[in-house]
């Protein structure tokens, strides 16, 4: 709470400030003045909102891709398969890379859309998903590892079989530039033991 709460003041004043700037342009030729205190605000702000080295990590996920996807229901269970396809690319000035996904999985259209960033507020890559096969929208958020090809989120999301919460883990690997795999653990619904639920691999059209 106090991180958005510190995030909300810096855009009052942003907007004080920009105020201030248009009555003080109010003079053609006249440069806005700012206090040493509203420039230090100014110049965090800007700083928390430039994408850095954390989000060109990401790049290796921009592109056409196809996709195969493998899911099980219960640790040793038999295997579900789809196909599909998916683009990425980069939003708001390289600050989120979207992703949308069309696909057939279990016999059945699928589609989906994520966005996934890096917060450098919170230093912590952040994501969302939501698709065709529910009503919720998923969030996450985790880390890389020092290779930056790993990345590891955490999340909650509603076990419609359930109705309960359970914990979900996912993780993307960069093969190479034209490969990359995402892997979701969750809960086994028996032993409550983490298992292998999904697994996605990307190939470059």
């Amino acid at each position: 709470m106090k991180s958005r709460l510190s995030v909300a003041g810096l855009v009052v004043v942003v907007v004080a400030t920009l105020a201030m700037v248009g009555l003080a342009g109010a003079q053609e030729g006249e440069k806005p003045k700012m206090t040493p205190e509203q420039q230090k605000e100014m110049e965090t702000w800007m700083k928390l909102a430039t994408p850095g080295p954390m989000h060109k990590a990401l790049e290796p996920l921009i592109g056409s891709w196809t996709v195969k996807a493998t899911s099980w229901q219960a640790p040793g269970g038999p295997p579900q398969t789809g196909t599909g396809s998916a683009e990425s690319s980069w939003v708001l000035g390289g600050r989120f890379v979207r992703e949308d996904f069309d696909g057939d999985f279990a016999g059945m259209k699928f589609q989906g859309l994520g966005y996934t960033g890096y917060d450098n507020l919170k230093k912590k890559y952040v994501g969302t998903w939501m698709d065709s096969m529910g009503t919720m929208i998923m969030e996450s958020s985790g880390t890389a590892d020092p290779s930056g090809k790993v990345f590891t989120l955490h999340s909650t999301m509603p076990d419609v079989m359930t109705g309960k919460t359970m914990k979900v883990r996912t993780v993307t690997r960069i093969v190479d530039a034209n490969t990359h795999v995402m892997e979701m653990y969750g809960p086994d619904r028996t032993t409550g033991q983490e298992f292998k639920m999904m697994e996605i691999v990307y190939t470059r059209r």
